[in-house]
């Protein structure tokens, strides 16, 4: 008889079970190291635990009961004071289930408490989903699918084994079960002694149908307007960098620069539309006192008035006219709730509805919380010329003038009660008298006595600081009293983009200049295989926009090696020099399969939807085309080649061709195929043996046959030993062969005069 499949036994079942249940907690717990959680002391404490009781499962032997009868209440106490002590619900329920987790895996489990690791699991996994919507989410949900598969494929074995799903593990004297004393490269000989490949490729195919179908159900789905992270931005709260807030202090975003992480990915439809250097600026800072830069209360009152909630939003440039560029905007979590964007814009499309505050005149554009995960949203007609039209502004600065008193022709030194709340972006000056006789001394200096306009007084004031101070991410405090940025003038000392755009600030206001800081980013690495600008959080800058005194605002870089002052007349588009400067390393081959991740799979709506099935439907047409082209082209080869004189020569070519592939065929059938088995060492192997294999079907021939008798029955015994005994008592292979074939024809004979007739043929 043929020898049966070793098969594991129950302990090596729940040993098995036991594995495969602590490593889906595992996995389960990865997910809280890439989610913006205060969580991470409460994984790793979980992963220790879990991963330690996974290579002893001896430990939990060693729990004392009060520990089993305790750990439900503390559980429930803890989420309690954790609610209650950070009022956020997220949060907490993440931290609830790490606690579960932990206790789940440092203890023996029955079926239940199986089904609810998985339950455990797939709640931090989904909930990692939803708040990052990153690349490593569908790795991760792919191999939490297929452990979770394998791991009910053994609940069900060990189920159906006991009988009884809810009785225990037998466990010894001290407590500890029989299968907890495992020995793990024993275990993992055994499993593979075990494994039938047609159960493995059974699994894989259950597993790649599961992953196909919902890939197809993801695709065939009609898109609705529902929100991707499913209100859970509600139930928790996240800070935004000091650096893009509505208030800094000189050295925030020196702070955010140390990062080098990707906080913004902009995919462009014309890459040549894209500036050399672009700009993307976010947060306007009008108000500044002693070293701090604020957005003023007015402007903040706008931005909360203007509060909204829409899919799109509406900018202050006007229809573009010709062919409208696409800029489609990623912008990460944990970088700021006030939206990137690189200038005055037509209409901007958010995935969802969203709650947002807009402000056109200041180009600010902010989300009213700080997102829990990336955003998406895309920009037409946008313009990066550095401009920003703003003529209402020139009313209102005109008559803040006319209400300011004349003292010596320096509206700064008007006394600040007497002065109109707005335009504040031409106050702020510091309130010492040295300190404003410091700037008033270097305005002079700057002018040289004449009457400059805006952009001449900005590339003077920039060339001015530039070369009394160089550029460094380390200042040293300036010695002595007053305003910090004022003392930092006074000196040669190097410094960063926010003291040049503050000192820059100062001196244009004593001018009488209504002058503006701006944060964002300034510039970032084209990537070389997806085609996107990559803006990481080491980009982050701040600048300067001045009121030309009629139009609008000009950007001003006065930092040291800062880009020239511009006018809002020039085109710098340079899709040449970013692909000329593209970043080809490693990181950018990573991070373009998130951008794919992102474009393909996080911005599918009904848009991409339609145009995935016009694509399809296109490439369809397009391969029956070239099928047919092909099918003609190869039809037509054929009638010529058939059209062709037939000589001696070819036909004697042909006629042997056709003879050799007959001796090739025929070797093949008689020797070739034992050939490819031992040279292949197939040979050692029962199944693949060419000797049982023939014996085989000799067995099945002679089913069939009406041979009887004892030389009959001897033939079949002899058969039976060749295909599955030990080789070792194997008879005369060639002689039993003999014997076989003349019994099958003695069958044949009987069946040829059978009522039924036929026979068939010889193996």
């Amino acid at each position: 008889m043929e020898t049966r499949r070793p098969q594991l036994n129950l302990d090596e079942l729940h040993q098995v079970r036991w594995l495969l249940g602590n490593g889906l907690a595992l996995i389960s717990i990865a997910t809280v190291f890439y989610l913006e959680i205060n969580a991470w002391v409460l994984a790793a404490a979980a992963g220790i635990v879990v991963l330690a009781t996974l290579v002893r499962p001896t430990l939990p032997a060693h729990l004392p009961p009060l520990a089993h009868k305790l750990a439900f209440p503390f559980i429930v106490i803890f989420f309690a004071w954790d609610l209650y002590s950070t009022g956020e619900v997220l949060p907490a329920m993440i931290r609830l289930d790490l606690l579960l987790l932990l206790y789940r895996g440092g203890s023996y489990r029955k079926k239940r408490d199986d089904l609810q690791v998985i339950i455990l699991g797939l709640f931090l996994v989904m909930i990692a989903g939803v708040l990052t919507v990153s690349l490593t989410f569908a790795v991760q949900i792919l191999v939490f699918t297929a452990v979770t598969l394998a791991f009910l494929f053994v609940i069900t074995l060990v189920e159906g084994i006991e009988g009884d799903p809810a009785a225990p593990a037998p466990a010894s004297a001290a407590g500890v079960p029989a299968w907890a004393r495992v020995r793990w490269r024993r275990l993992a000989r055994r499993v593979r002694d075990v494994t039938d490949w047609r159960l493995l490729a059974l699994g894989a195919g259950l597993f790649l149908g599961v992953v196909t179908v919902s890939a197809l159900l993801f695709m065939a789905i009609p898109r609705f307007q529902l929100e991707s992270s499913f209100f859970l931005e509600r139930f928790m709260s996240k800070k935004s960098r000091t650096g893009f807030s509505d208030t800094i202090r000189l050295g925030d975003v020196v702070d955010i620069q140390q990062d080098n992480s990707v906080a913004l990915r902009v995919d462009v439809s014309d890459p040549a539309r894209v500036p050399v250097v672009p700009y993307w600026r976010m947060v306007v800072l009008d108000e500044y006192k002693n070293g701090t830069l604020r957005t003023s209360r007015r402007l903040q009152n706008e931005m909360l008035i203007s509060a909204q909630q829409a899919p799109y939003a509406m900018g202050p440039a006007r229809p573009p006219r010709a062919a409208a560029v696409f800029w489609t905007f990623y912008f990460e979590s944990g970088i700021s709730r006030h939206l990137p964007l690189a200038g005055p814009f037509y209409l901007l499309r958010f995935r969802e509805p969203q709650w947002f505050q807009q402000q056109n005149m200041l180009l600010m554009l902010a989300l009213r919380n700080e997102p829990v995960a990336m955003t998406a949203y895309r920009i037409d007609g946008m313009a990066t010329d550095g401009f920003i039209p703003d003529r209402r502004f020139a009313g209102i600065l005109q008559e803040a003038r006319a209400a300011t008193p004349d003292r010596g022709g320096a509206p700064e030194a008007a006394d600040e009660r007497s002065r109109p709340a707005y335009p504040l972006t031409t106050l702020g000056l510091p309130d010492r008298t040295d300190d404003r006789l410091t700037l008033r001394r270097a305005a002079d200096e700057i002018t040289a006595g004449a009457h400059l306009t805006p952009h001449d007084f900005a590339e003077r004031a920039s060339r001015w600081l530039r070369e009394k101070h160089g550029y460094s991410l380390e200042v040293p405090a300036p010695a002595g009293g007053g305003d910090p940025v004022v003392a930092w003038m006074k000196t040669s000392q190097p410094g960063h983009c926010e003291l040049f755009a503050a000192a820059f600030t100062l001196l244009a206001r004593t001018a009488g200049l209504p002058t503006r800081v701006v944060t964002g980013f300034k510039g970032g690495d084209w990537n070389a295989y997806e085609n996107y600008y990559m803006v990481r959080n080491s980009h982050a800058h701040a600048w300067c926009e001045v009121y030309d005194g009629a139009t609008g605002w000009f950007r001003v870089d006065p930092t040291a090696g800062g880009g020239a002052v511009t006018t809002g007349q020039q085109n710098v588009a340079g899709g040449a020099a970013n692909l000329q400067n593209a970043d080809r390393s490693w990181g950018a081959r990573l991070d373009s399969i998130r951008i794919l991740w992102y474009r393909r799979i996080v911005n599918f709506d009904q848009r991409t939807q339609l145009a995935l099935v016009q694509s399809l439907r296109d490439a369809t047409n397009s391969f029956g085309a070239a099928m047919r082209y092909s099918f003609d082209r190869a039809w037509l080869s054929a009638r010529m080649w058939l059209r062709r004189p037939w000589d001696v020569r070819r036909l004697l070519t042909w006629a042997g061709v056709v003879v050799g592939a007959g001796v090739a065929l025929e070797f093949w059938r008689r020797a070739g195929r034992t050939w490819w088995w031992r040279l292949r060492g197939r040979h050692r192997s029962g199944r693949a043996d060419p000797v049982r294999r023939r014996a085989g079907r000799w067995l099945q021939k002679l089913v069939g046959s009406r041979g009887s008798g004892d030389e009959s029955r001897k033939v079949v015994a002899e058969l039976q030993r060749l295909r599955y005994g030990p080789r070792a008592g194997w008879p005369e292979p060639a002689a039993v062969f003999r014997r076989a074939r003349r019994a099958w024809r003695s069958g044949r004979r009987d069946v040829a005069h059978a009522p039924d007739g036929g026979g068939a043929a010889e193996p």
